[in-house]
């Protein structure tokens, strides 16, 4: 075996044994928070599939720092199921919203879900740029809940919004949420100092993300009544070709990055590149 090779073989068993310790930091997790992730919604391929997306995003690092990516993107999850799959009133859905919000500003929490959120403002609070950076990690906070609310009233409503009002919407899918707080904990001095700039790259992305969800996801979204981008009246080569320009686009905001936090950039275009690899999504046309 050529030194190349066994240099690539070792990196990949690293960021494999990393997703394994990931994933049981996980289980550990939800085990926290009782009733928050029944196990029929967060069974073993959920938190395998967690914990490998977040190793191969940023397989340099140690479990240890990536411990708020993971936490925060399993908190989403649990929130989305709160949302779209518990919640039977919008009264009940205004309510966990204001809850998350006033606990975000510092309030003791209620209930398992704002107990989680209150852990991870706790953590990154351990870190002494939050408190500069606090207002940037509420707003998307608060921009994630908002998109959840409103794909509520859409599906409540029977509301079929368009294919650019359901991307403007993207913000619920809540992968920005994550990465402000992956990067407030995590990232170096200029990804910090620029993480405004940042987020509206990791936007983009998540807008793309938002789009490759809803394809994957389509049967099991279509089964639970679940709004999804194939059931809005639009083709599947009109959603492909949206994908394929927001991926042009991203990359295109990216590049810059590069040269100032190498990391990062790295970061930002596995969300796109890993996750339509791991959810097979390679030519999404046979898929719709």
């Amino acid at each position: 075996m050529r030194d190349d090779e066994l240099n690539e073989a070792f990196e990949l068993g690293r960021t494999c044994a990393l997703a394994a310790e990931c994933g049981r930091d996980l289980r550990r997790c939800a085990e926290m928070y009782s009733g928050l992730f029944p196990a029929a919604a967060f069974d073993a391929q959920c938190y395998n599939t967690l914990a490998l997306t977040t190793a191969f995003s940023a397989p340099w690092a140690s479990a240890g720092r990536l411990q708020v990516v993971s936490r925060a993107a399993l908190w989403v999850m649990a929130v989305d199921r709160l949302v779209n799959h518990t919640a039977s009133t919008r009264e009940q859905v205004d309510r966990l919203v204001r809850e998350c919000l006033s606990v975000a500003d510092g309030a003791v929490p209620r209930s398992a879900a704002t107990r989680f959120l209150a852990d991870l403002r706790d953590e990154l609070a351990t870190v002494r740029e939050f408190g500069e950076l606090r207002w940037l990690w509420r707003g998307q906070l608060a921009r994630m809940l908002a998109g959840l609310v409103r794909a509520w009233v859409w599906r409540d409503t029977n509301a079929v919004p368009t294919l650019e009002r359901y991307l403007d919407n993207a913000d619920s899918r809540g992968s920005c949420f994550v990465d402000v707080s992956h990067w407030i904990y995590t990232a170096d001095r200029w990804a910090r100092t620029h993480l405004e700039e940042l987020r509206d790259v990791s936007r983009l992305v998540q807008r793309y993300l938002h789009l490759l969800g809803d394809v994957a996801s389509y049967r099991k979204d279509v089964s639970w009544g679940d709004l999804n981008v194939l059931s809005l009246g639009v083709s599947g080569a009109e959603v492909s070709e949206v994908m394929a320009g927001l991926a042009r686009e991203a990359a295109d905001l990216i590049e810059p990055v590069r040269e100032r936090s190498p990391r990062t950039a790295i970061y930002l275009r596995r969300q796109i590149g890993f996750t339509a690899g791991i959810n097979g999504i390679s030519d999404f046309d046979r898929t719709a």
